[in-house]
């Protein structure tokens, strides 16, 4: 069902915007997007997005690695609506020559910011949004919305099939609905801590490196224990790391040199 929506939006569209996490951004683009684009003759935008997460020069490669593929790819920080300005330049070049008129669309998996990159291209935030999956945040029914001259924006994203591995676990459905949040979250931070050794010191102040201990410890700053034996909750340990994540408060990200 996810793909035939998908695919209906982008049939709908003449210019898809393809919104991708750039913290791992070769784990959140959709393959399936962009070769869909490519054989209904649509055209592309790349955003990179939530640029705020990771030092400026790797931003700058992941732009470089994309826009060398011949795509067009812009960066952009959507919550602090950084990058804005240069994506709508970016729309008007491509639309410049479409007959009018253009429907954008906004696509990607989830929790990458599609709702937010609507939010911050009609110029107000009167959508409701949520970094994380399943929550309010995703619109139900379709709306055109002007954001320029003959131009106009679906109001729903469309949300791409994800990819395996841990990216396609912690945001393929709701967090509370994880059949196994602490494996889930032993994954991330051991992933996470192979890249970012520091993260969860700079996170929560907690100085262990092993992914089990770190939820041990985070529940017992937060004195989150189980009533029965008083042991730490570990399950709401491991689900806040994995929000945690999704929003941006762990420091992580792949360099495009190690990947």
């Amino acid at each position: 069902m996810r793909r035939a929506s998908l695919t209906r939006i982008i049939k709908e569209a003449d210019l898809i915007l393809e919104v991708v996490d750039i913290r791992d951004p070769l784990s959140t683009r959709s393959e399936f997007v962009e070769r869909l684009v490519k054989k209904l003759g649509k055209k592309l935008i790349i955003v990179l997005n939530k640029c705020d997460l990771v030092p400026v020069d790797i931003a700058r490669e992941w732009r470089r690695i994309f826009s060398s593929k011949g795509l067009n790819t812009v960066l952009v920080a959507a919550n602090t609506r950084s990058g804005i300005k240069t994506l709508k330049r970016g729309i008007l070049r491509i639309v410049k020559s479409m007959r009018k008129p253009v429907k954008v669309a906004v696509v990607g998996v989830p929790k990458v910011g599609k709702s937010t990159i609507i939010n911050a291209l009609k110029g107000k935030s009167s959508a409701q949004t949520s970094p994380y999956p399943g929550s309010p945040g995703y619109t139900k029914g379709v709306q055109l919305l002007r954001i320029g001259e003959g131009i106009y924006l679906l109001d729903t994203p469309g949300i791409a099939p994800l990819k395996k591995g841990i990216e396609g676990i912690i945001r393929g459905r709701p967090i509370e609905q994880l059949p196994d949040p602490v494996k889930a979250a032993v994954i991330l931070i051991h992933r996470i801590i192979r890249h970012s050794p520091h993260a969860f010191k700079i996170a929560y102040g907690i100085d262990e490196m092993d992914p089990e201990e770190i939820l041990k410890a985070l529940a017992v700053k937060r004195g989150w224990f189980y009533k029965k034996d008083k042991e730490p909750l570990i399950d709401e340990a491991a689900r806040t790391v994995i929000r945690d994540y999704l929003r941006g408060k762990i420091p992580f990200f792949l360099s495009p040199n190690k990947t």
